[in-house]
């Protein structure tokens, strides 16, 4: 069983007066994400413990366990998304490239521009247009581009988008699909040039053929941008993944990680019991 560290001291992490204007830069290329120590608490009640995980440069790494474990908690202290909630704390440290995220010297908007999200529902901009959308990530940011049209048409192709809105980029994105949409919102974030993209549960509202489209939009921009997603779905963690870590919570303890390892083991022949329990659907 995990060991549980409860000796760490949590610090409030919703302030960004603290932060100052000089941010170190924290590059443009496909990042190494690496999470030490990492715990979690709401309102005083620790609800994810000692997380340490190492997500590789160009990589798919899947976070999988059953709900409640902390694995959409985690996903939110990678971009910083944490803070935003009243009453969270943390402690341990989340690298990217080397560089501390909750640094003093780091603004949460510039780390939240170089590791994206895509969410459970599509949420594109309803009052914007499909090309709006698209763009509206470098306009906010204000990056300069030398095209916006090829920025644009390059981001929809790699979302796997572009065929299908090509003639009616002036339309609204909320009157896309939900697949259609959730594939936009991809494109929305890739727009930004992120070294991470974080997805939490991208396919669940969606049907087979949109989910399939996603998984191999995942696995073409995997070659270039770095990749966390959160799926209860162990075939699609099995199809997309290079790596895989195993979250649980039990008995009342915080939400932590059982095994860590390359996605065929993890299925095949992992270290735990619990671990295969839980890929081959015997609980959760």
């Amino acid at each position: 069983m995990t060991s549980i560290d409860s000796t760490q001291e949590p610090r409030l992490v919703a302030s960004s007066a603290k932060v100052q204007s000089n941010a170190v830069s924290l590059g443009v290329e496909a990042g190494e994400l690496v999470a030490k120590g990492v715990c979690a608490w709401f309102s005083g009640r620790l609800v994810l413990a000692d997380v340490d995980l190492e997500m590789e440069r160009k990589k798919v790494t899947a976070l999988i366990g059953p709900s409640g474990c902390g694995k959409s908690t985690f996903l939110r202290i990678l971009n910083r998304m944490h803070e935003t909630i009243n009453g969270a704390e943390l402690a341990g440290s989340v690298e990217l490239n080397g560089e501390d995220i909750y640094s003093p010297q780091q603004r949460a908007t510039t780390v939240r521009r170089h590791i994206g999200m895509v969410f459970q529902r599509p949420n594109p901009f309803p009052a914007m247009t499909i090309e709006q959308n698209v763009l509206s990530g470098i306009r906010f940011n204000r990056i300069k581009t030398a095209s916006k049209d090829d920025l644009m048409e390059e981001c929809l192709s790699k979302a796997g988008l572009w065929t299908e809105v090509k003639d009616r980029l002036s339309n609204l994105g909320g009157a896309l699909s939900g697949g259609q949409q959730q594939r936009l919102c991809i494109a929305r974030a890739l727009a930004v040039r992120p070294s991470v993209l974080l997805m939490d549960e991208p396919c669940s509202a969606l049907d087979p053929a949109s989910t399939l489209r996603i998984e191999q939009t995942i696995s073409e921009i995997s070659e270039e941008v770095t990749v966390v997603i959160v799926t209860h779905n162990m075939q699609q963690a099995n199809r997309v993944s290079h790596s895989c870590a195993f979250f649980l919570s039990e008995n009342g303890q915080p939400g932590h990680i059982v095994e860590v390892g390359k996605t065929e083991k993890m299925f095949s022949n992992p270290e735990d019991p619990r671990t295969l329990d839980y890929v081959n659907g015997r609980f959760g």
